[in-house]
C-alpha cells in the first residue's frame, strides 16, 4: 500500500507541474506571442528606412508598393498602415477635387502652386458696357482705353496663368491613383479655380451644390469609390468651365470674328475696306496716321454687313500701322487688330493672335494684288477699244484715233490680255484655296470639337491651337524641311510682287497709247487747219513716245517672263511638297498641265510622234 500511495503521489507531482509549465511564461510561449509584432516593428522598420527622403504622395506610393505581396498577413499589415498614411493625402485631394482649393502647407500634394502666379488675378479690359462706341484714335475702343490696356504691367495672359499658376508633379502621385487619373483630377481642380477666381462665376454656389452631392468622404479602402468620384468631380466642372466660355463670355462670337475680318471670311467688308484704303495705302507710311485708318475701318463696317454685329466685337476691331522703315508704303505696314482680354485670351493667346496677324497679312497682300488685276483688266479690256477700235465678229475696226504705231501694238495688247488672264486665274484658284480648302474646312473641325463639348478646358485650347497651326501650315505653304520652311512663301511673295510691277508696266503702256492716240487725232485736227496742239509739243511727245516705247515693251515682256517661270517653279514644288493638299492646289493651277517643263514638252511631243 505504501508503494503504490508513493507512486501516485509521484503521478500527481507531474501532472501539477506540467500544468504550471503550461500556465507559466516560457521563451518559446513569448516567441511565438510577440513573433505578429516583430514582424509588424519589421515591417516598420524597412518602411522607415525607405521613406526617409519621402513624404506626401510619393511615401503612399512607397508604401503601396508592399501591398502587392503574397502573404495575406503582410498585405493587411500594409493596408492597414496605408490606410491612416493617406488620410492626409485624401484631405487635400477632397479640397482640391471638389472645391479648387489648394491647402498644402508642406507641398506634399501632386499638384503645386506657382508662387510668383500665385496671388495675381485676371483684368476685364473690356468690363466697361459703354464702351461699344465706334470713335477714337485708338480704335473702336478709344485712345484713352488702348492706352492703359497697353500700359497695365499687372495685367497676364489667362493662358500664362493657366498653364502655369499650377504644376503637375509626376513624382508626388500616389501610384494606385495612376497618371490618368491624376491629370484629371489636376484638371478638375484647376478648372474649378479657373471658374471661382478668374471668370467670377456667380453661378458657383449651383456648381459646388452639384459638386458635394457628387462627392464623398475619400479614403484609401474605397478605391472604386474614388474613380467614380473622380469621373463626376471632372465631367461637372470641365462642362460647367466650357459653358462659362461659350454662353458667358461669348467664345464663339470672337472666333466667327476673328475669321470674318483678320481671315477676311467676310468678303463685302474686306472689299470695302480695300476700295477705302487703295489711294492711302500707296502713299509712303510715314504720311498715314492711325486716326484716318480708324476713320476709313469705321465706315468700312458701316457699309457692309459688319455693321449687324454685336457691339462688344466692333470695339475690338482696329487698323494700326506696324513699324516702318525707310521707303515703306502704306500695303507694307498696315494691319487689323482684334482685340481680346481675360479670360478669353486663354483661348486666343498672343501667340495665336500672332499667328492670325501673319495670315492676315499673307491673305490681305493676295486681296491686294487680285484687286489689282482685275482693276487693270476692266480698265484694259474696256478702255484699249478707244484707241485699238472694237472686234466685230472676230475682226478689229480700226478707231477714230487710227495710228501706225497704235496696229503694231496690237499683238503685244493681245499677249498682255493672255498674261493678265493668266495671273488672274493663278491669283483667284490660290484664293479659293485659302477660303474654302483650307480655312472653312479648319473652322469646320474646330466646330465639330466644340460643338461635342467634350473634354476640359486644354482640350478647347488645343483644338484652337491645331486648327491655327493648320491654317498656318497650308496657307503659307509651309515645308516641314528644316531650314527651308518658308522657302514657298518667299517665291510666293517674290511673283506677287513681280505681279503688280507687271500692272505698272501695262499701266504705263496703256497710259503711252492714250497719248499716241492724244497725238493722232491731233495730227488730223491739223490737217483739217484746226488748231490743238503747239507744234512744239508735238514734236517733244513724239520723241518721247519714240523714246520710251522700247523700254516699255521691254519691262512688260521681262515681267511677263518672269511670272512664268516662277509660277512654274512654285507649281512644281507643290507637286512634291509632303502636305496633300498642298498638292492638291498644284493640280487646281495647273489642271491643263500649262505649266509644264520644256524637258516634259519635248518628251510629251517625242512620244506622240513615236506613236
Amino acid at each position: 500500500m505504501s508503494q503504490s500511495s508513493s507512486v501516485t503521489d509521484a503521478e500527481e507531482g507531474r501532472t501539477m507541474g506540467l500544468r504550471e509549465e503550461e500556465s507559466g511564461l516560457t521563451l518559446r510561449r513569448l516567441e511565438v506571442w510577440v513573433d505578429d509584432w516583430r514582424l509588424r516593428m519589421r515591417m516598420m522598420s524597412v518602411c522607415v528606412e525607405g521613406c526617409q527622403d519621402t513624404t506626401g504622395g510619393a511615401l503612399v506610393s512607397l508604401i503601396y508598393g508592399y501591398t502587392d505581396n503574397g502573404d495575406p498577413f503582410v498585405r493587411g499589415f500594409t493596408d492597414q498602415l496605408l490606410e491612416e498614411v493617406s488620410k492626409p493625402f485624401f484631405q487635400i485631394l477632397q479640397k482640391w477635387l471638389f472645391a479648387g482649393e489648394l491647402h498644402d502647407p508642406f507641398s506634399e500634394f501632386f499638384v503645386a502652386e506657382n508662387p510668383e502666379l500665385a496671388h495675381i488675378q485676371y483684368t476685364h479690359a473690356y468690363s466697361n458696357v459703354n464702351a461699344g462706341t465706334l470713335t477714337g484714335d485708338g480704335g473702336f475702343a478709344g485712345a484713352e482705353e488702348d492706352e492703359r490696356n497697353d500700359s497695365d504691367e499687372t495685367r497676364n495672359n489667362g493662358l500664362k496663368l493657366w498653364e502655369g499658376k499650377y504644376e503637375f508633379r509626376k513624382e508626388m502621385l500616389p501610384s494606385f491613383v495612376g497618371e490618368t487619373f491624376g491629370r484629371k483630377i489636376f484638371s478638375t481642380g484647376k478648372s474649378l479655380s479657373f471658374i471661382r477666381y478668374s471668370c467670377h462665376d456667380t453661378d458657383w454656389v449651383a456648381t459646388r451644390s452639384k459638386l458635394d452631392h457628387a462627392g464623398r468622404a475619400l479614403k484609401y479602402s474605397d478605391l472604386p469609390g474614388l474613380v467614380r468620384s473622380i469621373d463626376s468631380a471632372y465631367q461637372i466642372a470641365s462642362q460647367r468651365l466650357l459653358d462659362i466660355f461659350l454662353d458667358k463670355f461669348k467664345l464663339l462670337d470672337h472666333l466667327r470674328a476673328l475669321k470674318s475680318y483678320l481671315l477676311l471670311g467676310r468678303g463685302d467688308f474686306a472689299d470695302q475696306l480695300m476700295d477705302s484704303l487703295l489711294t492711302s495705302l500707296s502713299r509712303p507710311a510715314n504720311t498715314l496716321y492711325r486716326h484716318n485708318l480708324t476713320a476709313t475701318l469705321e465706315a468700312a463696317v458701316r457699309a457692309s454687313n459688319a455693321r449687324f454685329d454685336p457691339p462688344d466685337v466692333l470695339r475690338r476691331l482696329d487698323a494700326r500701322m506696324l513699324e516702318y522703315s525707310h521707303g515703306e508704303i502704306g500695303w507694307d505696314v498696315f494691319t487689323l487688330e482684334y482685340k481680346v482680354d481675360a479670360p478669353i485670351d486663354t483661348v486666343i493667346d498672343p501667340d495665336g493672335m500672332e499667328k492670325y496677324l501673319k495670315i492676315f497679312h499673307h491673305l490681305w497682300r493676295m486681296k491686294r494684288v487680285e484687286g489689282a488685276l482685275s482693276a487693270s483688266w476692266n480698265r484694259i479690256a474696256c478702255g484699249a477699244r478707244s484707241f485699238l477700235g472694237p472686234t466685230i465678229k472676230g475682226v478689229r475696226r480700226k478707231s477714230s484715233a487710227h495710228s501706225d504705231v497704235l496696229d503694231q501694238l496690237e499683238g503685244e495688247w493681245h499677249q498682255i490680255r493672255i498674261v493678265l488672264s493668266e495671273m488672274i486665274h493663278f491669283m483667284r484658284q490660290l484664293q479659293a484655296f485659302c477660303q474654302l480648302e483650307v480655312i472653312e474646312c479648319s473652322w469646320k473641325e474646330l466646330m465639330d470639337f466644340v460643338n461635342k463639348k467634350e473634354g476640359d478646358l486644354d482640350g478647347l485650347v488645343q483644338a484652337h491651337r491645331n486648327y491655327l497651326d493648320r491654317m498656318v501650315k497650308k496657307i503659307l505653304l509651309m515645308s516641314p524641311k528644316l531650314g527651308k520652311e518658308e522657302h514657298l512663301l518667299i517665291h510666293l511673295r517674290e511673283l506677287f510682287n513681280n505681279i503688280l510691277q507687271f500692272r505698272d508696266a501695262a499701266e504705263t503702256l496703256y497710259n503711252y497709247c492714250l497719248a499716241e492716240a492724244a497725238r493722232a487725232d491731233s495730227e488730223r485736227d491739223h490737217d483739217r487747219g484746226v488748231y490743238t496742239m503747239p507744234e512744239t509739243d508735238q514734236l517733244s511727245a513724239s520723241h518721247k513716245s519714240a523714246d520710251s516705247l522700247p523700254r516699255i515693251l521691254r519691262r512688260v515682256k521681262e515681267y511677263s517672263g518672269l511670272f512664268s517661270e516662277r509660277a512654274q517653279s512654285i507649281v512644281h514644288a507643290l507637286q512634291v511638297h509632303q502636305d496633300l493638299d498642298c498638292r492638291f492646289l498644284s493640280v487646281r493651277l495647273n489642271f491643263s498641265d500649262f505649266y509644264r517643263t520644256r524637258k516634259e514638252l519635248k518628251a510629251a511631243l517625242e512620244a506622240s510622234k513615236g506613236s
